[in-house]
């Protein structure tokens, strides 16, 4: 059992002493001050309460008072333990399933906001706490439902912006197959990827782009640019984002956009979420401050702050740059201190990660941050005891941070250090031996399994690599720690979705891929709570229902270690306790997407198979990268 598995059980092991029973000498209120009662417990029972607690790993009632709570047991112990305490029964939840409130661990507010104000036309059903938008999965369907928006909305010379196409699946994409949906309207078509747009006419009109402009473009912007198709990809998009951001994007859309991920990330459990490595801005910070920081938000939300762009802004001040930001949050809002965000190779979505076998087409992969700068930043941030997360994809990209961690924990031994590795599709089993001996932890992506190994089998890796993508089998039999996050908007923020992913590892052909790294259904549940929580430093206040912790739970309509394995990403989510407020899930109504206003989205795949460069610096078609450089085309003055 490790120290921290042992703390936890002896703290929570004198739960029930957190009520006093009642004494022949008198009872608790004798010693209290009579201006200053006992607030009142409320009991909350259910069906079934999961804690997470290795010693009362189960129970059927649970007693909170405020924020926190105060014990854990059956409604008898609680009650007879509680004496002549002022309590309070809740039987709300008594039909229900109770287990630790969902941490999503890593998502991108800025980018899931753009893409909820959009029409979605995609390739799979999107489940949104409004209803159910329905895939297109045809080029004919594609354009159908294309035309379809255009001819229910209202205005006739509004904007057009549509998100979710996919070549692979919609097939062909042009200018003059936009302008033969309307001549007169300007259509937008934004990529799945969320790195390609396709404009009409009438859009680039709108905008102002035309052959003068393309030609003063760099040149590995002009390379990735096709005007007379419309087609603006990677360098080429990166270059129209000035003049594209003030058309999409307004303040009332973008706020409509953050609510909409707000409402997402409550409508699917979550108590808690943190984005790691955003946009170095305080006026991108406090738009989302706006929304996310309101006392009535359903979750707190955290940042941590990103130490690629510091690093670069600031090589001789860069701890000194990076604690001046830790004052950026407000309310339900917090950066996280003593935390920091490095990027290693480039997207998996892309096929830019760094791999130790060739790809077998014989591209390369791509580095974000150079080999030297990261080692410079890591032993920076290393040296002033920050908690490093790291995007790494490829197992050349997990080699070099493990030479980086080693030669550091030689140089300057750290304990408890949690340096994790973020992402995590492409790794070798050698490897876990060693992430294990230095210590350093896990947060990956089971959706990459789920979404590319079939296709990944066929293209760039084959069979033997894709099948083992995202490895958190041997993982877990190796004892790491371990946690799920989304990426979103590369994959729903849905923790049940992604319990269900690594689970069954179920591609969309149906098939198992990788049946050996399936978790455990104990496991799964502890990568999006308590795990989560460890991987944030936020294990002492949540991630489990124990005495003293906060009162975030996650309500459920179903067990989802004991359910089917098949049902577990199916389970309705009742709705929340946050923090002691209880926060039922409005229901769906059943809705389509209206074509006069935004439709909430949750976003999900990226198959992009294209090399990306960017003033002269290949970024890997990383979405974190994406993140920044669409927030500097919204506030081009930072």
């Amino acid at each position: 059992m490790s120290v921290r598995v042992y703390i936890q059980s002896v703290v929570c092991a004198c739960s029930m002493a957190a009520i006093p029973a009642q004494a022949d000498s008198g009872s608790l209120q004798d010693v209290l001050d009579p201006q200053n009662p006992l607030p009142k417990a409320t009991i909350y029972t259910a069906k079934e309460i999961i804690t997470m607690n290795p010693d009362q790993p189960k129970a059927t009632a649970v007693a909170v008072v405020g924020d926190r709570i105060l014990a854990v047991g059956s409604l008898d112990q609680l009650q007879q333990a509680a004496g002549d305490q002022p309590i309070k029964v809740d039987e709300t939840f008594a039909d229900k399933v109770i287990v630790p409130g969902f941490i999503a661990q890593h998502d991108h507010p800025l980018l899931s906001a753009l893409t909820m104000t959009s029409h979605i036309i995609s390739i799979e059903d999107w489940v949104l706490p409004g209803g159910t938008i329905p895939a297109a999965k045809s080029a004919a369907e594609y354009m159908e439902r294309l035309k379809a928006v255009h001819s229910e909305m209202k205005q006739p010379d509004a904007l057009l912006l549509t998100w979710g196409y996919h070549h692979y699946f919609h097939g062909d994409m042009s200018r003059e197959m936009l302008d033969k949906v309307s001549d007169t309207r300007p259509i937008v078509v934004w990529h799945r990827s969320a790195h390609e747009f396709y404009l009409n006419t009438k859009a680039l009109e709108l905008i102002g782009l035309d052959e003068a402009f393309v030609s003063a473009m760099p040149e590995a912007a002009k390379k990735q640019a096709d005007l007379k198709k419309g087609h603006f990809y990677e360098a080429g998009m990166f270059a129209i984002l000035p003049k594209l951001m003030p058309v999409m994007v307004t303040p009332e859309r973008f706020q409509q956009g953050l609510e909409l991920t707000r409402d997402y990330f409550h409508a699917n459990g979550v108590t808690l979420g943190c984005e790691p490595g955003g946009l170095f801005s305080k006026k991108l910070q406090d738009a989302q401050n706006a929304v996310f920081s309101r006392p009535e938000t359903p979750f707190r939300y955290y940042f941590i702050p990103d130490g690629k762009s510091l690093y670069a802004m600031y090589p001789d001040t860069t701890i000194t740059e990076t604690e001046k930001i830790l004052n950026w949050g407000q309310g339900m809002t917090s950066m996280v201190p003593k935390q920091i965000k490095l990027f290693a190779d480039g997207a998996v979505y892309s096929q830019l990660m760094q791999v130790r076998e060739p790809y077998l087409d014989g591209h390369h992969g791509e580095w974000i941050m150079p080999p030297k700068d990261f080692a410079n930043a890591f032993r920076i941030y290393w040296n002033a005891g920050y908690q490093i997360h790291i995007h790494v994809t490829g197992d050349k990209g997990v080699d070099m941070v493990l030479d980086n961690l080693e030669a550091n924990m030689r140089r300057f031994p750290r304990y408890d250090h949690r340096t994790v590795l973020v992402h995590f599709s492409l790794s070798q089993k050698d490897q876990i031996e060693r992430i294990k001996r230095l210590g350093a932890i896990v947060s990956g992506n089971p959706y990459y399994v789920t979404m590319l190994a079939d296709k990944y089998s066929e293209k760039g890796l084959g069979a033997e690599r894709a099948d083992n993508m995202v490895r958190m089998g041997d993982v877990e039999r190796a004892g790491i720690s371990y946690s799920y996050h989304s990426d979103m908007p590369m994959a729903p923020s849905q923790p049940l979705f992604l319990m269900d992913c690594a689970v069954n590892r179920k591609t969309v052909s149906g098939r198992v891929a990788g049946e050996n790294q399936r978790n455990t259904r104990e496991g799964a549940l502890r990568a999006v709570t308590l795990e989560a929580a460890f991987s944030l430093g936020m294990e002492k206040e949540v991630g489990s229902i124990v005495s003293g912790k906060l009162a975030n739970f996650t309500v459920l309509e179903d067990n989802p270690v004991t359910c089917a394995a098949e049902k577990i990403k199916s389970i309705p989510v009742w709705g929340t306790v946050h923090e002691g407020r209880v926060l039922p899930v409005p229901k769906a109504k059943d809705t389509k997407q209206a074509a006069s206003g935004p439709s909430a989205n949750e976003a999900t795949l990226k198959v992009l198979q294209l090399h990306a460069e960017h003033d002269g610096c290949s970024h890997g078609g990383d979405i974190c990268t994406l993140n920044h450089l669409i927030g500097k085309a919204m506030f081009p003055d930072e």
